[in-house]
């Protein structure tokens, strides 16, 4: 549980008074029954038992069952199992709303802690998280009630979560003096060189200018930010989602926040349209699809996501298309690919003779959908440059596959075993030893320790390139011969590799700091500098020079991950992800 503001909290006393001798808050039975025995005061009035004389109501053959009551009382009380909802309640509903759904903390949905840890999320409850609002509960709750509530809130919603477009619509701020600012920066550093860092120790992000890699802003952002930030094409505007629904437009030139809405419960990422008027929201809870006006970020539709036979789907992710004029969508529960024009092109269902002569009703728009229908589920995947092919990934098929988005269906199987992090892929020309150019794209692995390189003409498997152990991110520049890939799983976490794009070789293994993870490179906008992550909470971004390998300088930062330069995701650079 994060962002729960500290409040006081008053010890609710074991007794309190009512009518004659005390009471037990919620008192069982039994001693409920030895209390029944205060009847008829009895005298003396200087009874011993009374200060200053009085009454005492109680009598004498009754003491030694209420003495018996009160201490089985105890007995049981103290091994009372915790009410985790009563807790919630109490304690955590102000800030994470009713039901769990999340408000100025984080949703507590199983579906949005996934990543969390149990032992985690009783650590944050006990001992609170820093810089966020939510303070520790260790001297409020025993440790039997920490755990307890823990626990409870990986357990299913009794309710299920609902986040429809009235909801979406009465959660949206607007910050109305910032929708017209100037159209000019107000700081001095180049524009298109700009590099945003996310922060996920303490939920900011750093705005470095990429001529002298030294930051010139850093502002707070929502709760865990997933997906990364989509620019407009001037690379003016800047859109990103957190883990919990919260889209945030903001106006990179004049420092501000535009506008939020939350569009869903569970959010993996958004996309921003290349006309710069939509967002696309892709939701993991509910079923959603939900589109937003690129100005204000007000709703414009939620389209439910579902196969034609009505089962319902989660979203793994939406990308802008920029050559096609649409959203591509993946779907994680059927085996489905959206495309979503919105350049107002007609989408029919079925077979249609001749749609030019309108001899069939297109899908109601704006924002029509059209289902490719695939052989598996795709996880993850990744486009060729021009949008012509997606190439993607089972989890559980040692097989990948090639669809073409322009026929709708499948036109090769790729040779991806294991668990291949497509959605981290590059490309680049390579040039063979007979001297034949081969557009090739690599991709890291999830859970082997290999980079497989493909022929994105034949689809054939180039090379595989072993490495110290699984890696999460890949990345180059055109400027440079060389890929950076981390080892961001298991013992080699702290090791990042130098692949020389020509000879499909590692030429380097860079320790940035030993038993310390490094993880996820970008370039600025020239190439002459790579930026590495060491994802701790007392953190750094590295830059090296990308020529000869030297680390250059250090900037302090709070556990750093996703690095995005303005020029490389404007100009879809062939070294990052789009």
């Amino acid at each position: 549980m994060t962002h729960m503001p500290r409040h006081e909290s008053k010890a609710i006393p074991p007794f309190e008074k009512g009518g004659v001798g005390y009471r037990r808050v919620g008192a069982s039975s039994g001693i409920s029954l030895a209390l029944a025995l205060f009847e008829r005061p009895l005298n003396p009035p200087h009874s011993p038992f009374l200060k200053g004389g009085g009454h005492v109501a109680i009598r004498w053959w009754a003491a030694p069952f209420l003495v018996a009551a009160i201490a089985l009382f105890h007995g049981t009380a103290a091994h009372a199992a915790p009410d985790p909802e009563k807790l919630y309640d109490t304690h955590c509903l102000s800030c994470h709303a009713p039901n769990r759904l999340g408000g100025m903390g984080p949703t507590l949905l199983p579906e949005s802690l996934a990543r969390l840890k149990k032992p985690e999320a009783a650590k944050a409850i006990a001992e609170g998280l820093p810089a966020t609002q939510m303070p520790p509960f260790r001297d409020i709750l025993q440790p039997d009630e920490i755990k307890a509530l823990s626990e409870w809130i990986y357990t299913p919603n009794t309710i299920p979560p609902k986040w429809d477009a009235d909801d979406i619509k009465a959660s949206r701020i607007v910050n109305a003096e910032n929708i017209d600012l100037p159209a000019r920066p107000v700081f001095k550093a180049d524009p298109s060189n700009i590099t945003l860092v996310v922060e996920h120790g303490d939920h900011h992000i750093s705005v470095l200018d990429g001529d002298v890699m030294e930051p010139i802003h850093r502002f707070q952002t929502r709760y865990a930010l997933h997906g990364g930030p989509k620019f407009t094409q001037d690379g003016r505007f800047i859109y990103w989602a957190s883990r919990d629904g919260w889209i945030t437009k903001y106006d990179l030139w004049n420092l501000k926040v535009v506008a939020e809405v939350r569009a869903g419960i569970n959010t993996r990422n958004v996309a921003v349209s290349s006309d710069g008027n939509y967002v696309m929201v892709a939701n993991y809870l509910p079923h959603t699809l939900v589109a937003l006006s690129g100005k204000d970020l007000s709703l414009v539709k939620v389209i439910p996501v579902a196969s034609r036979d009505g089962k319902t789907s989660r979203v793994s992710a939406v990308y802008d298309a920029r050559p096609r004029n649409s959203f591509i969508a993946a779907l994680k529960d059927i085996p489905e690919v959206w495309e979503i024009p919105y350049d107002g092109r007609p989408v029919y269902k079925g077979l249609v003779h001749d749609y030019q002569l309108k001899e069939a009703i297109p899908e109601k728009g704006p924002l029509p959908v059209r289902q490719i229908v695939l052989d598996d589920i795709l996880d993850d995947f990744f486009f060729d440059q021009k949008y012509d092919y997606i190439l993607g990934a089972s989890r559980d098929k040692p097989k990948g596959q090639v669809i073409h988005l322009g026929a709708g269906r499948k036109v090769a199987d790729l040779d991806l075993e294991g668990m291949p992090h497509l959605g981290s892929g590059i490309t680049w020309d390579w040039t063979d030893k007979e001297g034949v150019v081969h557009p090739v794209m690599a991709s890291p692995n999830l859970k082997d320790g290999k980079i497989s390189v493909i022929d994105m003409k034949t689809w054939k498997t180039v090379k595989v390139i072993p490495t110290q152990g699984p890696g999460f991110f890949l990345r180059s520049h055109e400027a440079t011969p060389y890929a950076w890939a981390d080892v961001f799983f298991g013992k080699n976490k702290d090791v990042m590799h130098v692949i020389d794009k020509r000879t499909l070789e590692v030429v380097a293994d860079l320790k940035p700091e030993p038993g310390k993870t490094a993880t996820h490179v970008e370039f600025d906008r020239y190439g002459k500098y790579a930026l590495v992550s060491l994802w701790e909470m007392e953190g750094a971004l590295i830059v090296y020079d990308a020529k000869t390998f030297k680390e250059i300088k250090r900037l302090p930062m709070k556990r750093p991950v996703g690095k995005y330069n303005v020029w490389n995701k404007t100009r879809l650079s062939a070294g990052t992800s789009h």
